[in-house]
């Protein structure tokens, strides 16, 4: 009874659910927050909304984006999802300047420091690379094909990031690895030469991102986990170096009554200028900070900074690299037993310390709504409504765990009903 249940759970339309997603240009010359299918973008130089253009007709994407990413240099964007279309843009004009098609389903995304190759990764575990050099914005949704770069075996790619020298592209995968490999010259001959596998988590690896300094530019890789884990390494040898226990804080701010805490790290991202990471949680209204003591390769913890007053459990995290702000979203789409298609609500921090790796001497704060960056309008453009009820957003939460928990979390079948599944799987009912 139980496994009928469990396998009934993967057809379930929460499997479908997908968390609100943003993104802030390295300039922060733009915000990005893609929901559901919708792609919404706000020009924070001219302060204004911006108009997707798009030759293919209709909605940039069908279906629910999984991934979106600005390039280090700040020209490019893209977005990837469901729909199996990995969308390229130019970040300045805002026109889709290629197409590219997926096999699978698509999970993450990642654009080389150069900015001359977009990397992909399918549902099936299959990083793919595109070769942009030839390519101009007068080539406008020029269909680009992609070549097979590395492979998980029959792994979720999580996450993908390209080392800060660009050297490496590391990869996270469901079953608790992360890969890191030698990028290669050739890339679309693909990558055969791993440096190392990053060991050591007991759940799923869910987030990515590199910390570095001016004394060390080659930076560390921290990696957030369904363990309740962030944790340092070193990705030239593979060495753990840190472990810290983000799970433990949690779990002593989920208010009391409210249930048993979920302490999956749901995304991870640096504060520029600093040695802070902001670490979002499944059951956290709010963010923690670690702090990376570079020379002595350990991470620790910082502060919480909560946000009171409204139900606003981050599903993703973004910053710039030349402005000391973090900026968060909450939601989902299609929200079980509510109206909503699509919603977010974004929240902008500000007050971090930029100069001590030992504390956070400026009180990070929570900016009021008029206080943002393009005030009111960007949170017209962006979240879509600017006032949405509390309950909504607590069931958007409750519909991220259950979506990640289906989607990342490996089923336990017995002998028989995997002898079965194999006999049943659609690529041999089509072969017959």
């Amino acid at each position: 009874m139980e496994e009928t249940q469990m396998e009934g759970g993967a057809n379930n339309k929460d499997v479908e659910v997908a968390p609100a997603l943003v993104s802030v240009h390295p300039n922060q010359n733009s915000v990005a927050v893609a929901v559901g299918s919708d792609l919404r973008v706000y020009d924070l130089l001219r302060d204004g909304a911006v108009s997707l253009l798009d030759d293919s007709g209709g909605p940039s994407h069908k279906d629910s984006i999984r991934a979106i990413r600005y390039g280090a240099n700040g020209k490019l964007f893209v977005s990837a999802g469901d729909d199996k279309i990995v969308k390229i843009w130019s970040a300045e004009s805002w026109k889709c300047i290629s197409s590219v098609c997926s096999e699978k389903r698509v999970t993450a995304v990642a654009i080389s420091n150069d900015g001359q190759y977009v990397c992909f990764a399918d549902k099936f575990g299959v990083v793919w690379v595109v070769d942009l050099r030839e390519l101009d914005e007068s080539q406008a949704s020029a269909n680009k094909k992609a070549a097979p770069l590395l492979a998980h075996y029959c792994s979720i790619i999580t996450s993908l990031e390209f080392s800060p020298d660009g050297q490496f592209v590391v990869s996270a995968d469901r079953d608790f690895k992360i890969r890191v490999t030698v990028f290669p010259k050739k890339p679309l001959d693909g990558a055969h030469e791993i440096q190392s596998f990053c060991l050591g988590h007991t759940e799923f690896v869910s987030c990515l991102t590199f910390i570095c300094t001016l004394e060390c530019p080659q930076g560390f890789l921290v990696s957030g986990s369904g363990d309740s884990t962030v944790r340092l390494w070193d990705i030239t040898s593979g060495s753990l170096l840190d472990t810290c226990e983000v799970g433990v804080k949690a779990g002593h701010l989920v208010s009391e009554g409210s249930g048993e805490g979920h302490s999956t790290v749901t995304d991870l991202s640096t504060i520029q200028d600093s040695q802070l990471v902001a670490v979002a949680i499944q059951s956290l209204q709010g963010i923690l900070l670690l702090s990376c003591n570079i020379s002595a390769q350990t991470l620790y913890f910082a502060k919480v900074v909560s946000i009171k007053g409204e139900n606003f459990i981050p599903t993703s995290l973004g910053s710039s690299s030349s402005v000391g702000l973090l900026w968060m979203v909450t939601g989902v789409s299609n929200v079980p037993g509510f109206d909503y298609s699509s919603l977010s609500r974004v929240k902008v921090i500000s007050g971090f310390n930029k100069n001590s790796a030992d504390s956070v001497e400026n009180e990070p704060t929570v900016l009021e709504d008029n206080d943002i960056p393009g005030g009111m309008e960007l949170l017209k453009k962006l979240q879509g409504s600017v006032c949405v009820e509390e309950k909504v957003f607590l069931a958007a939460a409750e519909a991220v765990k259950t979506s990640i928990c289906n989607l990342l979390i490996k089923k336990q079948y017995s002998s028989e009903k995997r002898e079965f599944r194999k006999r049943t799987r659609n690529d041999r009912k089509i072969k017959q």
